[in-house]
């Protein structure tokens, strides 16, 4: 796995590629502005590109900016954005284009390694990895949607680790249920959602994004 790093705050930037580095990963490029981090991107044509959010010159979106850009010109490129605290309209700008290969974490996640690691190779593969606390504010936000407010409370619990990026398995996993109880609850929010198997669209897909898009458009 080929990664490149934009982050300004320069320790934070060394110790993320020495810790990528001791679990034996290839950080290809490390940048501190935007605008670097695109340059690397086009010279060393990585399989990972790790972003923070608030970047020079004017630390605001920048690395959102960036990330979008750098999808737009490498399809095939999973980007993982790191912020500092919950930025709603920044998640949701990122993820409404589509979420194979995307993640958006907090910066605390990086200190709990595995966590961290987990979710790298979550996106590097071509799943999604978004924050809890992301996807809590997210979710909360979305419940005026008629449509959402028709799903139970394990039905939400179920959408919202689904929008986080797990499986089916990390999912009965967490709520200690059975797979066959996530494979149920996960046909009744299709149902509720009015995704129809006939539809040409991944439900899994379309059933998370419908709630992140209405979150971006109350924010």
């Amino acid at each position: 796995m080929r990664i490149v790093i934009a982050e300004d705050d320069a320790l934070l930037r060394e110790g993320l590629a020495l810790l990528l580095r001791a679990e034996g990963l290839d950080v290809v490029a490390t940048a501190g502005t935007a605008d670097g981090i695109l340059d690397a991107i086009d010279t060393h044509k990585p399989d990972v590109a790790i972003l923070d959010v608030r970047m020079p010159p004017t630390h605001t979106d920048e690395g959102i900016v960036a990330a979008v850009e750098a999808r737009r010109r490498r399809p095939d490129l999973a980007v993982l954005v790191l912020s500092a605290y919950v930025e709603q309209s920044f998640a949701t700008e990122l993820l409404v284009g589509g979420v194979t290969g995307l993640g958006y974490l907090l910066k605390e996640r990086v200190g709990r390694v595995e966590e961290f690691l987990d979710a790298l190779n979550r996106v590097a593969g071509g799943g999604t990895a978004i924050d809890p606390e992301v996807v809590a504010q997210l979710f909360t936000r979305s419940r005026q949607d008629t449509r959402l407010e028709r799903l139970s409370p394990r039905e939400r619990d179920v959408l919202g680790l689904m929008a986080e990026g797990l499986g089916n398995g990390a999912i009965a996993e967490r709520l200690v249920v059975t797979d066959g109880a996530v494979h149920k609850h996960i046909r009744s929010i299709f149902a509720k959602l009015d995704l129809s198997p006939a539809d040409q669209v991944d439900r899994r897909v379309a059933a998370v994004l419908r709630y992140l898009d209405d979150a971006r458009r109350r924010t």
